[in-house]
């Protein structure tokens, strides 16, 4: 069994009945979301892919706000996007969104969208649910176009939170898979550079989450 389709199956086990209640839970703690659509910010026409799009939560509410943008999300869990599909389909936004299955550290948005490159690609609480996330970081970098960006929000280290409280939630984010990396705050910012962009990052909420914004250089 390769290592997309064992992970496939592992994301459809562990979110084959979750995903029925997982917007309605996931509001609670992952922080960030929100802030992170409103940066989005697209131009009429761009074009803004979700990469581990889930449920299809994130790519709903940025397709309200920005009407004049189009939107695509891929995801590895059939499940998932089954779940996605229906919700935007009751929406009503099928004629601007899509989604697709596909392993994000080895996607070909061509095939899937017929578009290579996105003036938006963004990463919500997924790039921590990736094995090899700097293979997904990098393919999304390789799909942002050279004048668009990619937006991130993960959990971070908790830096400003009590030792215990770090050590609980470390311990059931590992129910669900999810395995906050501390060389994520150094792994980005040496892809960036490697792709020849500028980074901005922020940790929010003492820590809890971290935040990228990954863009072309600014010239003077």
């Amino acid at each position: 069994m390769s290592g997309a389709v064992s992970h496939s199956a592992l994301m459809d086990g562990v979110y084959r009945y979750q995903r029925h209640v997982y917007d309605a839970t996931r509001k609670y703690f992952l922080f960030g979301r929100d802030g992170l659509i409103s940066e989005l910010a697209p131009g009429p026409g761009d074009r803004v892919l979700e990469v581990g799009c889930g449920t299809g939560r994130n790519l709903i509410l940025a397709a309200r706000r920005y009407p004049q943008a189009r939107f695509f999300g891929l995801d590895i869990s059939p499940a998932m996007l089954e779940t996605a599909r229906r919700a935007i389909a009751r929406a009503g936004l099928s004629d601007r969104v899509s989604v697709a299955e596909a392993d994000a550290t080895d996607f070909d948005a061509g095939a899937l969208f017929g578009t290579a490159a996105f003036d938006r690609v963004f990463f919500s609480y997924a790039l921590s649910m990736v094995p090899d996330w700097p293979a997904a970081l990098d393919r999304a970098l390789a799909a942002t176009a050279p004048q668009g960006r990619l937006h991130i929000v993960d959990f971070g280290q908790q830096e400003r939170f009590p030792r215990l409280a770090r050590a609980g939630l470390r311990r059931w984010l590992a129910l669900f898979h999810v395995d906050p990396q501390a060389r994520m705050r150094t792994g980005v910012s040496a892809a960036a550079a490697a792709a020849g962009r500028a980074e901005t990052f922020r940790a929010l909420f003492g820590g809890y989450a971290w935040s990228w914004i990954v863009g072309p250089v600014t010239r003077p």
